[in-house]
């Protein structure tokens, strides 16, 4: 059975993850650069690294494999992940998956060019997440883990 992987900083969905995985007895990675408070759980490790941009990302990459899971909103960790046989998650339960992941990298090329020819234009930003995405989270997590433990 796999372990569970959370690119937690930022990560919206961390409290109903680690619920997820303790009711299906997983080992939790909850990685970031800081500022997370230890779980008392044996099966919840809390994983600090240094500061940078792509640490918690490169950390992840560099462990999971076949029969894990990892909840991101990076899309190149995501397919790392996926390079890797494991499966990725967004916050909201999206799944990356091999057939949809080069789209994905390809419209964040695009929009990190947009943002690069026009860099005094409006961020923008994305809808509020709300309890919806939270219920088709912990749907889409308990479905995903359950399929990966069969990989």
């Amino acid at each position: 059975m796999g372990d569970l992987y959370l690119d937690a900083d930022a990560c919206p969905v961390r409290a109903e993850a680690l619920r997820v995985a303790r009711r299906l007895g997983r080992r939790v990675h909850v990685v970031s650069n800081g500022g997370i408070r230890p779980d008392p759980d044996p099966l919840v490790r809390t994983v600090i690294v240094a500061a940078g941009p792509d640490a918690a990302d490169d950390w992840i990459a560099a462990r999971i494999g076949r029969g894990d899971v990892c909840v991101t909103a990076d899309i190149p960790l995501a397919d790392a992940c996926l390079k890797a046989g494991a499966r990725a998650l967004r916050p909201d339960g999206t799944a990356f998956t091999p057939d949809n992941i080069g789209h994905q990298l390809a419209l964040r090329a695009l929009g990190a060019g947009l943002r690069e020819a026009s860099p005094l234009a409006a961020a923008g930003g994305g809808r509020p997440f709300g309890r919806a995405d939270r219920s088709r989270f912990l749907d889409a997590l308990d479905r995903t883990l359950r399929a990966a433990a069969r990989d």
